[in-house]
């Protein structure tokens, strides 16, 4: 039986701050005890946490490791991507596993399965994408949700790669709200963007910048609205992911005003980049291509004002690493070849405490209900993860607030060969993180090993 005391600190959920110390017995929380009034007992590890903060490990929702695309595979894998999430201060991550067009669900499934086994570093759970949505594929839902896959995502962009028509997500939103499933929508008008880009090619306009300009913030308006329409006559909730733009935050707004059961995670590189950065000297804007595309400069406060609205209810990464040598680089000719996507498991944490908490853009509560207790809420997680009481595992973080850290490829540990932050201090920083009561990383050395993380079974959609 292992014992730890975490001694000392403040401890910081959605709802509370208060001074505590924490009693963790065989990986999970055992007691909570009043400042100064910790227990007669003796503990394996103590750790002292006065003048920090004692709070629930991260839980990044939207992840793609080891994921083929454009020619490519994203650089991180089970192994060095959740290594690197444990050093920000993630200790569990959602990622997606795809089911290829015309084959079952559980083909895909059992692939990413095969990726993550032994592998991880930290707790991982998938969802599952759904390319191909067919008699076969509405039965097996309900399979895959009884052993806790519970959320499905489907694509109106990438046609004849990763999209399915309105009558496919339809019936994937109805087989959702019979099972208890959420489904999670990447919501861009693929059919017209796929027309704007080869015709931007087509007048030799191949610069990084064009990606932006090719995918306008209305196609991302449109079938975000189209979506929740589609929710709504399914009777069904939706989750949106990357939201990036204010016309299509709107729409979230409107649906929710409503009452409708519409949520919606963003992404730091929306909260902190911008389309200017598309448009670097040479090839540089291509560290930035991602999909959606960054957005001007002025939507960043839109996005904001969603999180503490609580119209945006989640900050995920949707992190989709591609080095620019080798990578990148592919699409040195064309922006429709460079891969879409940017890493950011690691730094999300970083990113909001000093952009968001210590600016006062949000609260510590709010900063940690949006990187912790609303994805366990939402994707099945809580009350085993995301939050600060007895019974629940021991996935903690002690956070040094005005610790300083600099971004950069060299001092981060994903599997890239560029940071989107380069250079760029930011003040606040875990000492400690915990996972299942071990700790995995203290003051930036990491203590665990591939495969301490474990396959969660998540439960249904209960909000």
């Amino acid at each position: 039986m292992s014992k730890t005391l975490i001694r000392g600190g403040t401890v910081v959920t959605a709802v509370d701050t208060y001074k505590a110390d924490v009693a963790i017995v065989d990986g999970r929380i055992a007691a909570i005890f009043g400042d100064g009034a910790g227990p007669n007992m003796t503990f394996d590890t103590t750790i002292d946490a006065t003048g920090k903060y004692v709070m629930p490990g991260g839980i990044d929702a939207h992840t793609h490791l080891d994921m083929p695309f454009g020619g490519t595979t994203s650089s991180d894998d089970f192994e060095t991507g959740t290594l690197a999430a444990a050093h920000g201060g993630t200790t569990s991550i959602i990622d997606f596993a795809i089911q290829a067009k015309g084959d079952p669900l559980r083909k895909g499934l059992d692939t990413w399965h095969a990726k993550a086994e032994g592998q991880a570093a930290i707790d991982y759970a998938f969802h599952m994408i759904m390319t191909d949505v067919n008699d076969g594929t509405i039965e097996e839902m309900g399979q895959l949700v009884k052993e806790g896959i519970t959320s499905f995502k489907m694509f109106m962009a990438y046609p004849g790669v990763l999209m399915v028509d309105d009558g496919q997500i339809f019936r994937g939103m109805q087989r959702a709200g019979e099972i208890g499933a959420l489904i999670c929508m990447h919501a861009e008008n693929g059919i017209p963007l796929d027309v704007l880009i080869g015709q931007a090619i087509a007048k030799g306009n191949t610069a990084p910048k064009y990606h932006s300009i090719t995918r306008p913030q209305i196609a991302e308006a449109e079938g975000t609205h189209r979506a929740i329409c589609l929710a709504e006559m399914a009777g069904a909730p939706v989750y949106m992911v990357h939201l990036s733009a204010e016309r299509a935050l709107k729409q979230v707004v409107e649906a929710r005003d409503r009452g409708l059961p519409t949520y919606a995670e963003t992404c730091p590189q929306y909260l902190f980049l911008s389309d200017e950065n598309l448009d670097e000297p040479g090839f540089e804007g291509a560290k930035y291509v991602c999909t959606p595309p960054l957005r001007p400069k002025h939507m960043q406060e839109d996005l904001w004002r969603g999180l503490r609205t609580h119209d945006l209810q989640v900050v995920s990464t949707d992190h989709c690493p591609f080095c620019m040598k080798g990578q990148k680089e592919l699409g040195k000719d064309s922006f429709a070849k460079i891969p879409n996507g940017m890493p950011g498991v690691e730094t999300r944490l970083y990113l909001l405490w000093d952009g968001g908490v210590r600016q006062g853009r949000i609260s510590m509560n709010r900063f940690v209900e949006i990187t912790s207790t609303a994805p366990a809420k939402l994707f099945g997680l809580y009350p085993k993860k995301g939050t600060i009481a007895i019974g629940a595992d021991a996935d903690l973080l002690v956070w040094d607030g005005e610790k300083k850290h600099v971004l950069s490829d060299k001092t981060l540990h994903m599997r890239v060969d560029y940071s989107p932050y380069e250079g760029r201090e930011v003040v606040g920083a875990p000492t400690h993180v915990l996972s299942h009561g071990r700790v995995v990383v203290e003051n930036g050395k990491y203590l665990g090993k591939k495969g301490d993380g474990r396959f969660v079974q998540r439960g249904t959609f209960a909000l």
